[in-house]
């Protein structure tokens, strides 16, 4: 079965008609949309926007064919139930509903399918990326533009914007059965982590509670499911690992367990309080609404005043950091007695072929885990700004590790050119957007212009 979806004008109808906008705008551009999910502020400034908000169809699902092909603003919500009423997913389904798409593709998207399937964009098969010189082109891995599609990961709207891309998909069965496995020390934990990866289980994931209370879950489709729970409103997903040994989700709240609570984060705006929880209301409880309190917050800086009163040193620490797993209980250890954040976001990740994406490079021999830890580390004592988020980067650095680039980076631009890819980028942006009418990729993920 092949499904299709069409908009009151076509794909193709946009596509010229923002193509048409972008020659038309002078200077600098940049989209403009309704959501983001990125974790850093940003000076907006009064560049052009492009609206992009149309463009979230989901063109055609050919499960026989194994792939999909939507728009760059479809929200992973909306393109995980036209999928799986085709009895199939993408391939990686990045944590929250709000994610799209092209946001995935251009940043770096992971779930615990990564260990098999990679990231979001090693499962794309073709893409349409308007640049900044205002032109749209088709990139594969095999055509003319292979270089721009190799090189579109991690360029965070630098290059250009996914109008549409087409991406793997991979059947699925009705039911998730889980099984959590704890471990009292780091090095037996990683161990196992990596033998389940050769395992036959379909996802892969973890939680550390603590240095002594580690977790590896892993998820295997199954046909039937003895019972299955609830995760959308009363009962809280995270806090299930810990007391439960066997559970049973259907396939798409397993894809969604963390989207409730966001992660655990929801406990910062008090909705893990149960009379909380019931008078926010189930429609409330996702990251849709924890990200709006977010942006909120830091439009008018509450908590910044009240930690003012009380002479305390916020420091915001929200970061996805790739570690090589050899190198995986170092990184805890260190984690753990500079930074201090718990819980933390076990996932491990490889790269499924030899291709290679020069702006987040990763070695296609090595299994790696992500670190997630989304938090803020409180202080009494003055620091420089930025000073555990630079320790962060410097740790992992020196792991041979490399960072994702949503939330806050203090890198300098030498460090920065080194990490990422800054000859390739060059080559692209000079091809691509020779006037430099998008962003430069320090300047926008680092400096935050």
């Amino acid at each position: 079965m092949t499904a299709k979806a069409r908009g009151p004008d076509t794909y193709v109808e946009r596509r010229e008609r923002l193509a048409q906008q972008m020659h038309a705008a002078t200077g600098r551009v940049a989209l403009k949309k309704k959501s983001s999910n990125l974790f850093r502020d940003r000076d907006r400034g009064g560049r052009p926007r492009l609206d992009v908000h149309d463009f979230n169809h989901i063109l055609q699902v050919d499960p026989a064919a194994a792939w999909v092909d939507a728009e760059g603003m479809t929200p992973y919500e909306n393109l995980v139930l036209a999928t799986l009423a085709c009895g199939v997913m993408p391939t990686v389904v990045p944590q929250l509903k709000t994610i799209t798409l092209g946001g995935a593709v251009a940043g770096v998207g992971i779930e615990a399918t990564s260990f098999r399937h990679g990231l979001v964009h090693h499962g794309v098969l073709e893409m349409d990326i308007l640049a900044g010189d205002g032109n749209v082109y088709l990139c594969s891995p095999a055509n003319e533009h292979r270089d721009l599609f190799f090189g579109f990961p991690n360029s965070y709207g630098t290059l250009g914007y996914a109008l549409r891309v087409r991406a793997k998909t991979m059947p699925v069965k009705k039911f998730v059965r889980i099984e959590h496995s704890r471990f009292d020390d780091p090095s037996s934990y990683f161990q196992n982590l990596q033998v389940l990866c050769d395992s036959a289980a379909d996802f892969v994931d973890g939680v550390v509670f603590g240095p002594q209370e580690l977790y590896v879950t892993a998820g295997t489709f199954v046909d039937q499911a003895p019972f299955v729970s609830d995760y959308t409103f009363e009962n809280i997903y995270y806090r299930s690992i810990r007391e439960k040994a066997t559970d049973y989700l259907t396939a798409h709240d397993y894809l969604w367990r963390w989207d409730t609570d966001w992660f655990w984060c929801s406990k910062n705006f008090g909705v893990q309080n149960p009379l909380v929880r019931r008078v926010a209301g189930k429609s409330r409880l996702n990251s849709r609404t924890y990200t709006k309190l977010m942006r909120w917050n830091s439009r008018w800086k509450l908590t910044q005043r009240l930690d003012a009163l009380l002479r305390v040193q916020r420091e915001t620490v929200i970061q996805d950091v790739d570690i090589p797993i050899a190198r995986a209980a170092e990184f805890l250890d260190f984690f753990q007695r500079e930074i201090g954040i718990l819980p933390v976001w076990i996932c491990p990740i490889r790269c499924p072929d030899p291709q290679t994406f020069p702006l987040y490079p990763l070695h296609r021999a090595t299994t790696y885990v992500n670190f997630g830890f989304w938090d803020v580390v409180k202080s009494n004592k003055a620091q420089l700004p930025g000073h555990f988020n630079r320790l962060v980067e410097r740790r992992v650095a020196q792991l041979g590790g490399i960072k994702s680039l949503y939330s806050d980076s203090y890198y300098s631009k030498p460090e920065f050119d080194a990490i990422y890819g800054a000859q390739a980028y060059r080559a692209l942006k000079s091809c691509y957007d020779p006037h430099n009418r998008l962003h430069d990729l320090y300047d926008k993920c680092v400096l935050r212009r």
